[in-house]
């Protein structure tokens, strides 16, 4: 069996994107999208206001125009990647109807959950890992979102646990397995990985049907 060599890498090799049409035009958008980028390499509290305005070619005062302080610029990243991780897996969601089972639902959700992982991963990284550099105020969005998500992954757990599709021993620590096992994702994917996107997403989709117990592939 000719087994894939595995090449870590560093964050910065990735490209930086945004999501299409979600993000300013003009300097406030590049701000967020240099921003994004070096957010992801150096971390939140590695990364200054001036470092960021240089990233843009502007000087600090244009960018405290544009956006109070560093932690706005962060939290409007945060709030752009949770937006987009909601839309993803609301729709695959609603895309499975519910007389189709749990499991299908369950696959839909991971397969979505995966690839906004693999499509953006240094805004997931900084999604993910800077949140908990944000005020609570600056926070309170992308945490509700946060929790509409999960509450999602949660719903179909419990529904296939009632009827009999899934069995796990620990509802709230096979969501957050499943949740964090695509999360990671985002932290080794990239254009130099021998597996393309839709592999991993199934992939992925069957290691949580396994977590959850499917009683049926």
């Amino acid at each position: 069996m000719d087994v894939p060599v595995w090449e870590p890498r560093r964050v910065a090799v990735v490209d930086i994107a945004l999501p299409q049409g979600v993000t300013p035009a003009g300097t406030r958008g590049r701000i967020l999208h240099e921003a994004l980028g070096l957010y992801a390499e150096s971390g939140f509290h590695g990364t200054s206001i001036r470092k960021i305005a240089d990233k843009v070619g502007i000087n600090s005062a244009t960018l405290y125009a544009h956006y109070p302080s560093k932690g706005h610029v962060l939290a409007e990243l945060v709030r752009i990647g949770h937006e987009e991780w909601h839309t993803r897996l609301s729709e695959a969601v609603a895309s499975v109807p519910a007389a189709q089972g749990t499991a299908a639902q369950l696959t839909a959700l991971v397969r979505a959950h995966v690839l906004v992982h693999t499509d953006f991963p240094l805004l997931a990284v900084v999604t993910n890992s800077e949140l908990h550099a944000l005020s609570a105020e600056l926070a309170a969005p992308s945490l509700e979102l946060r929790r509409i998500c999960r509450g999602l992954l949660l719903n179909i757990l419990e529904r296939g646990i009632k009827e009999g599709d899934f069995h796990v021993p620990d509802l709230p620590l096979a969501a957050t397995a499943i949740g964090s096992m695509g999360m990671q994702v985002a932290h080794w994917f990239g254009p130099d990985q021998p597996y393309p996107r839709e592999q991993v997403a199934d992939s992925y989709a069957q290691f949580a049907l396994r977590l959850a117990g499917a009683t049926a592939p």
